[in-house]
């Protein structure tokens, strides 16, 4: 496989900064688990008063479009390593650098975190439980992209890569793409509805693999044709207030409906909502955050590990924290001022190990 010779481009820390606010709304978005009334969480405390309404809010608009915005930025850095790499020495390179952190989770940090359901059981071996309660936890994003980087890998090995030719991206084509994505993600509820879960792939929001995967193939296809440097400071106004209309109009349709038609409305405000604030934000953080400095680097170096570990740190502050006796929301909020910095100082300790950069 021949090596596509491609011009180098700038760092663009301003992706680099948004990657690291889109670990902390991981971050955000487990604690708020913890303390709301979605208990999918290693470590719960279901609220008992009503502002653990306002958490489950957070996590219905977190979810729209945070994970989807990561996969987007994984495509969007999927093409110029394969460019640089070659087909091989990229999927070697992929398999190291998400396969070990996959297995390290799977086979050593979550016996540590799923400890309390096995203090729950009474009689059961402890083998039982370990095999039983196979799943990768918040890992499964690490799963779904490596499969999303064999397919890319396969796409290369058989087909000419895209032109590296500027191109702006129009009106048209994002509205199609909104509309498309809500079609198929209709129809991909059909056989797999809200509330799925996949078992050993432990997929928690199966429903939405075609944004997911639609995502991806937008960021390798962003990388070709500079829609990040190229997209007007009005895009990004734009996106903003089509996420903010679709959340006034869209989402309280679904709520106040049932049956196919609130899954219709769901989707489509799920759609609308992640291409504007994707839009929105890459456009904020190109204009508005652009720059780096040393403590802007330390949080973006450590942001992937922090995203490896933090349910170690979440379930230790939990059940640290189950003494303060307060409201949903301010338990959420004192977590989350103990839980961000220990995640990145727990962070840094493992990427201090031996050999630890190589794949972190």
């Amino acid at each position: 496989m021949q090596h596509v010779k491609t011009e180098p481009r700038t760092r663009l820390h301003s992706i680099d900064n948004l990657r690291t606010v889109l670990t902390v709304l991981v971050v955000v978005h487990h604690v708020a688990i913890t303390y709301g009334n979605i208990p999918l969480w290693y470590y719960a405390e279901p609220a008992k008063d009503p502002s653990g309404h306002l958490l489950d809010v957070l996590v219905t608009f977190n979810q729209a479009f945070f994970m989807g915005f990561f996969f987007l930025i994984s495509g969007f850095f999927t093409p110029g390593s394969h460019d640089r790499k070659g087909g091989r020495a990229f999927v070697r390179d992929r398999l190291v650098r998400l396969g070990i952190p996959l297995l390290a989770f799977l086979i050593l940090l979550r016996p540590l975190v799923n400890f309390g359901g096995y203090a729950q059981l009474d009689g059961v071996p402890y083998w039982t439980y370990y095999l039983a309660s196979w799943d990768p936890g918040p890992m499964w994003f690490a799963e779904v992209l490596i499969v999303f980087a064999l397919a890319y890998a396969l796409w290369r090995a058989r087909r000419a890569p895209l032109d590296p030719r500027p191109a702006p991206l129009r009106f048209r084509s994002v509205a199609l793409f909104v509309v498309g994505l809500t079609v198929v993600t209709i129809l991909w509820r059909i056989p797999v509805p809200t509330g799925t879960y996949v078992p050993v792939l432990g997929l928690p929001t199966p429903t939405f693999l075609p944004q997911y995967a639609a995502m991806f193939a937008v960021g390798c296809v962003a990388f070709r044709r500079g829609w990040f440097e190229a997209l007007p400071a009005r895009a990004g106004r734009l996106g903003l207030v089509a996420a903010g209309v679709s959340s006034a109009v869209l989402l309280p349709a679904a709520l106040l409906t049932g049956g196919m038609p609130s899954s219709a409305l769901m989707a489509a405000w799920e759609s609308c909502f992640a291409v504007g604030m994707v839009i929105g934000l890459s456009v904020l953080f190109r204009e508005r955050f652009a720059g780096q400095g040393p403590g802007g680097r330390f949080l973006s170096d450590h942001a992937f590990t922090v995203y490896i570990i933090h349910p170690l740190v979440l379930v230790a502050a939990g059940y640290g924290l189950r003494w303060l006796d307060a409201i949903a929301i301010v338990k959420f909020a004192v977590m989350l001022v103990v839980v961000l910095p220990l995640c990145w100082a727990l962070a840094y300790a493992v990427r201090s190990l031996p050999g630890a950069k190589r794949v972190l």
